[in-house]
């Protein structure tokens, strides 16, 4: 059975999803023409994006209501996103490169969960993962 939430629960995530597309766009266009922006502004809108998402990303779980090994690996996911923004904000800092390891290790820790089935729920189509019933008489 699929949740569909309304759009007064979803305004705030969404809301802050829009607000960190915007800041990749802005990213983006640093890249194009970075002198029309000031000095460390690339650091701040990478580390922006991915904040604001894992926040997003939080406050959705928060109003989808997921069971508690879902809310186990939404806080993994927005974890990992969360160090990666730290990393890109403090690139020059002595514990950036714990920190893209940290990042880095709980992504693959994400990724590695969903390929062995943890948690045994049902499809989490937030993150387009990919699932077929079967019919009845295949094997």
């Amino acid at each position: 059975m699929k949740l569909r939430l309304d759009r007064s629960h979803r305004a705030l995530p969404v809301a802050l999803g829009a607000v960190a597309l915007a800041s990749v766009a802005a990213l983006f266009m640093w890249d194009a023409m970075p002198t029309i922006f000031p000095s460390g502004a690339h650091d701040w809108l990478g580390a922006a994006g991915l904040a604001l998402i894992a926040v997003a990303y939080l406050l959705y779980q928060s109003v989808y209501r997921p069971a508690a090994t879902e809310v186990f690996k939404a806080l993994l996911l927005a974890t990992a996103f969360l160090f990666w923004a730290a990393n890109q904000l403090w690139p020059d800092a002595a514990a950036a490169t714990l920190f893209d390891d940290i990042a880095i290790g709980l992504f693959v820790l994400d990724v590695f969960l969903v390929i062995v089935g943890w948690p045994a729920s049902s499809p989490d189509e937030s993150v387009a993962e990919a699932y077929v019933e079967s019919r009845a008489g295949e094997k």
